[in-house]
């Protein structure tokens, strides 16, 4: 283990640092630039480090579709058209057993597939569904575990950050990430539902109906969720289907989101100078985020390797001595552990570049391609949970800031459920590859 011994050393600090609480993004690349020192790196090797910042993160196309679908995300969040959809879904559903569950979970998918911000998903349903199911009588433990996790299916679904991110470190097609990651997503949702459906049929009075909702007219009902439908139904066929059909990349089709997004501001009234300045200014930072964690990264993977470290890896896997699914089982456990601990953003740029090419050289009966690409999709499934696993679920305490009565243990044991829900589409996507492959093959035929 000697000749691992620097490898080691910066694996080390990484944790000793990421649980400093110092910006992640300045951890990475001090470790690095602090290592190549002690280690006897040239300097002038660091500007490898520098070329691929230039090359790989600042000129590359495909990142730009990054602000631009949280541009998107907000300003659609910002039209009101999400809040509309919730509240006549609330009034549609809210005298049947368990119906404003049912509402939210419906909610959470449509607005993981038009908006994919978590933060905004996750608020705009605590603050009015919550309330509205705490009025209904609902246990805390289901609201506040059904909120939080469907709010997270905007990380999963395309339009989803971190397919994007997870294509570009994997170099494969953004575009086959998002159209396979749509059965996996639609997979998720449909456990969330049977768990309700089975609460509601067993455990009746944890989703009572409410007593306070009056029994709408079918026909208005209906006609005003299509009118509240059309609008984000029309800006997911724009950015889902131009990329599904071949008529615009991923980052195209991104621009066009954007612009459709402030186009349902404007017509809904909610356009003005504050709305886009603060749009504006939350993409910024959002993507600053990204992107410097991106370079210290960089940084730290290319020390990283010139020390011998993707050489430890490979040889960590290799000295298990079992099959592909055990190692691949071993790589879901580890980045299952760390999401406790650490964001999907530092998850995906540095654990996956390290196991992406034990992963490749594995044999799973399928081209390379596909492995990968399956590969991703697991990852972005298994990723999700971060956001709901304790003590640094961001899910979690989103929840928490607009509902303050309810305690953070509630919240964390409500979340369980939906936790090894996650877990169980997670085995299921690995044991049945086609869930995330047929509709990529299908399409590209």
């Amino acid at each position: 283990m000697t000749e691992y011994f620097w490898p080691l050393a910066m694996l080390a600090g990484l944790v000793l640092g990421i649980f400093s609480g110092y910006p992640v993004a300045f951890v990475l690349s001090g470790i690095g630039i602090l290592f190549a020192v002690l280690a006897g790196v040239p300097m002038l090797f660091l500007s490898t480090g520098v070329s691929r910042i230039y090359s790989g993160i600042l000129t590359n196309w495909l990142l730009i579709a990054i602000p631009l679908f949280v541009f998107m995300g907000l300003m659609l969040e910002r039209s009101g058209v999400a809040e509309r959809l919730l509240k006549t879904l609330a009034a549609l559903f809210g005298r049947v057993p368990g119906g404003y569950a049912f509402a939210v979970a419906i909610i959470g998918l449509i607005m993981a597939a038009s908006t994919g911000i978590i933060g905004a998903s996750v608020v705009l349903m605590g603050m009015i569904a919550l309330p509205a199911m705490n009025k209904a009588n609902y246990d805390p433990r289901i609201s506040t575990g059904l909120i939080a996790a469907s709010g997270t299916l905007g990380i999963l679904l395309p339009p989803s950050i971190m397919l994007i991110v997870l294509g570009d470190q994997l170099r494969i097609s953004v575009g086959d990430l998002f159209i396979g990651a749509i059965g996996p997503g639609l997979l998720l949702v449909a456990l969330y539902i049977l768990y309700l459906i089975a609460i509601a049929i067993f455990q009746p009075h944890r989703m009572p109906p409410s007593e306070h909702e009056r029994a709408p007219d079918l026909g208005t009902a209906a006609l005003r969720l299509i009118r509240d439908l059309l609008a984000p139904a029309l800006l997911i066929t724009a950015v889902l289907g131009t990329i599904v059909m071949g008529v615009a990349t991923p980052t195209e089709a991104a621009a066009i989101g954007a612009a459709g997004a402030l186009f349902l501001a404007l017509i809904s009234g909610k356009l003005n100078l504050e709305t886009l300045r603060t749009s504006l200014r939350d993409t910024t930072k959002t993507t600053a985020m990204i992107i410097f964690v991106m370079i210290g990264a960089t940084i730290f993977s290319v020390i990283f390797r010139r020390l011998g470290g993707d050489e430890m890896v490979i040889h960590a896997f290799d000295a298990l001595g079992t099959g592909p699914y055990f190692v691949l089982f071993v790589i879901m456990a580890l980045v299952f552990i760390l999401g406790f601990f650490l964001d999907w953003v530092e998850i995906a740029l540095v654990v996956v570049p390290l196991v992406a090419p034990v992963v490749a050289n594995l044999d799973f009966g399928m081209p390379q391609g596909q492995v990968l690409a399956w590969f991703a999709i697991a990852l972005a499934v298994n990723m999700q949970t971060s956001f709901l696993t304790p003590p640094f679920g961001y899910a979690l305490f989103y929840l928490r800031g607009v509902a303050p009565d309810v305690s953070i243990g509630t919240i964390y044991r409500g979340i369980i459920p939906f936790v090894l829900l996650q877990l169980l589409a997670l085995a299921l996507v690995i044991a049945l590859p086609q869930i995330s492959l047929w509709l990529p093959s299908y399409l590209s035929k």
